[in-house]
């Protein structure tokens, strides 16, 4: 039954909305368009969430299906009634399918390559080799230097990628433990804590960064720099209260442990120009746009010289994450979507969010993203609830005394991000527990308290930046 479930539901609660008069909606009124927009929205969560093809393989779906449903160049039987008022405004073609090419696409591919010249030319375990040696062999901290490192190489790498990594490093030093060591789960649960702790820090360190800064635009604009000016603080106290958590619960019986990375760095004109390059780039991004670029104009720069040197060649190009570009852009056209045929602004109109608190409301929506974020895709997540929250702070007057729309988003895509507790919550989770270290009841103690935590921080830390006016 659950099987049939999987994909009857995705096709026929889609079906139902569509066929339903626009009376049976709760809404004063409702367009042609808006409940075509619903119908995509719940096939865009079905799909998401259960998953009866692969989640980028939905993205491509509900942009194909806004291009024939939703825009001006569509079906034309579909668009018959396009000048009444009951049918709504159609969408230009031109905006859904520029969604493929957003400059936050962009910012990712920039990040993809640096990335895989990193990986190619060694940079990453020769850096990780080098930053371990000062923690000495105790294992507590062997343990802090491997989550700063990972954290550091999540701002900046795929948290999956960096995981995998990581826990090839591990493979030795978890060896040196007794079967029954403790130190083993700690050591374990480590990686993926720090990389999904770390991807926050920056906008390209995790996809829900990126389709923030989405929508934060205008005056909500935050710079690469700024971004990170707040974010890696939050980062650095996450990864402590993590190394105090995994030491306590999990403390090992080992009193030293030996680290042995083989390797050195690599002297060819091809590696110094990935180091140059590498290091280049993340200035650039750090200064923010006191050069006149902005970091999306700075992340095709390492594609340019990478492609014109051959240090990417094209069988490197086959091995870019291009499902996590489609994933993005899926849920860039669905957000489009929402917003142009003002479906999300009539939902968030629906709801008397001015009789609550805004305190109440700032928690609701991080504890809906979290518990989501738990069960589903962090990028799937951000993809739902960002359009819907975007439209909330800017309709809602009490959050302006608490930044209004950049605090509710902000708020959002940490708690997004902080979805940790079970091994299908995040890849880097996926690959911990495959290492048959840690059980599933293990991972959710850690996971359940980093998150609650981790949420409450984010609190603090947006109600410290209201006050020192940099929200």
């Amino acid at each position: 039954m659950r099987i049939q479930a999987k994909y009857i539901l995705p096709i026929l609660v889609p079906l139902v909305v569509l066929l339903l008069p626009a009376s049976a909606f709760p809404f004063e009124t409702l367009t042609v368009m808006q409940q075509r927009a619903i119908a995509l929205f719940l096939l865009a969560a079905l799909c998401w969430v259960l998953e009866p093809m692969p989640i980028y393989a939905t993205s491509v779906v509900v942009i194909v299906l806004e291009l024939l449903f939703l825009s001006d160049k569509g079906i034309i039987w579909f668009r018959a009634d396009a000048n009444t008022p009951e049918f709504g405004n159609l969408l230009h073609y031109t905006d859904i399918m520029s969604t493929f090419a957003s400059p936050i696409i962009m910012l990712f591919l920039g990040g993809f390559f640096l990335a895989m010249a990193a990986t190619k030319y060694r940079l990453d375990v020769n850096l990780a080799r080098v930053l371990l040696k000062p923690f000495g062999q105790k294992p507590t901290m062997v343990m802090a230097g491997l989550m700063l490192i990972t954290a550091v190489f999540s701002m900046f790498m795929s948290n999956t990628a960096t995981t995998a990594m990581m826990l090839a490093i591990l493979t030795p030093i978890l060896a040196v433990f007794k079967p029954n060591d403790p130190g083993k789960i700690a050591f374990a649960l480590s990686i993926p804590v720090a990389a999904n702790i770390g991807g926050i820090g920056t906008p390209i360190g995790t996809p829900p960064n990126a389709i923030a800064l989405k929508y934060l635009t205008g005056e909500n604009m935050i710079t690469f720099g700024e971004w990170m000016a707040f974010a890696v603080p939050f980062v650095v106290v996450m990864l402590l209260l993590a190394w105090v958590l995994l030491s306590v619960m999990f403390r090992s019986d080992e009193a030293s442990i030996s680290l042995d990375i083989k390797g050195k760095f690599l002297k060819t004109s091809k590696a110094y120009t990935v180091y140059a390059t590498f290091t280049i780039t993340v200035l650039l991004w750090l200064m923010g746009s006191s050069h006149g670029m902005n970091s999306y104009t700075v992340a095709l720069i390492p594609v340019a010289v990478f492609s014109m040197t051959g240090i990417i060649n094209k069988e490197d190009l086959k091995k870019i994450s291009w499902d996590v570009l489609w994933l993005v852009s899926g849920g860039f056209a669905l957000g489009l979507a929402l917003d142009k045929t003002g479906l999300a602004q009539l939902l968030v109109h629906s709801i008397p969010f001015e009789n609550y608190a805004p305190e109440i409301v700032l928690i609701g929506a991080a504890a809906l993203c979290l518990l989501m974020a738990n069960f589903m895709s962090h990028t799937a997540t951000a993809n739902l609830l960002m359009p819907i929250m975007a439209a909330l702070g800017v309709s809602m007057t009490s959050l302006s005394p608490m930044g209004g729309e950049t605090t509710l988003i902000l708020v959002v895509t940490f708690a997004a991000s902080l979805g940790m507790s079970l091994p299908i919550s995040t890849p880097p989770n996926a690959l911990a527990h495959a290492t048959g270290h840690v059980t599933s009841n293990q991972m959710a103690k850690v996971g359940v308290i980093i998150g609650v935590v981790g949420v409450a921080l984010s609190f603090v830390m947006v109600w410290i930046l209201r006050l020192v006016n940099f929200l």
